[in-house]
């Protein structure tokens, strides 16, 4: 059997096309789907976005961003979490937080889904770190795993209940154990 190869999309080709949901991600010319998330998906993300801004952004020194498209070095992606230092958060001509960003988030946070890859998911952190992101965590539910990846280290990995989590430089005030982030699934 002959397959036909699928045509490649231009960046600018995927930007204008509607938005699905769950969001569609652009990595090498393909749309690669998301997948839906699911309750223990959802509750880490919204408590670790909420947890995030409680502690850094009403000192206006980041905020987190959910499911917010990145778009830069030839890809667009759409991180569970985005955090962007308040100096380099975009805004429009009116101060208002833009529509688009085109530029990698200064912390990027993933939370695996049952059915998605691993690998995906930490090409697209390490894609964030080449393009001047401070630091990626992934985040495993099943495991009850935390992997911290940074810019030319090794990566850390977070499994005892009462670690300490590291954070980037600009996230000193927010304090975190591996049991505080997946205690949020029994709350």
């Amino acid at each position: 059997m002959v397959q036909t190869p699928l045509k490649q999309l231009t960046l600018p080709e995927f930007l204008s096309l509607p938005e699905t949901k769950p969001a569609g991600e652009y990595i090498n010319g393909q749309i690669i789907q998301k997948p839906m998330p699911q309750g223990k998906h959802s509750s880490i993300q919204t408590e670790l976005a909420s947890t995030i801004n409680l502690k850094l952004r009403s000192s206006k020194i980041a905020r987190a961003f959910s499911e917010l498209r990145c778009t830069f070095g030839d890809r667009s992606t759409v991180p569970d979490i985005s955090v962007f230092t308040w100096a380099r958060i975009v805004r429009d001509e009116n101060g208002e937080i833009a529509n688009a960003f085109q530029l990698a988030p200064d912390w990027t946070i993933e939370i695996l889904s049952p059915d998605q890859s691993q690998t995906k998911v930490t090409k697209n952190i390490l894609h964030c770190l080449d393009h001047g992101t401070e630091m990626g965590w992934l985040i495993d539910p099943a495991e009850r795993t935390i992997f911290v990846y940074q810019p030319k280290q090794q990566t850390l990995v977070f499994d005892g209940p009462i670690q300490q989590i590291a954070m980037p430089s600009f996230a000193q005030a927010i304090q975190l154990t591996v049991e505080d982030i997946f205690m949020w699934l029994l709350e």
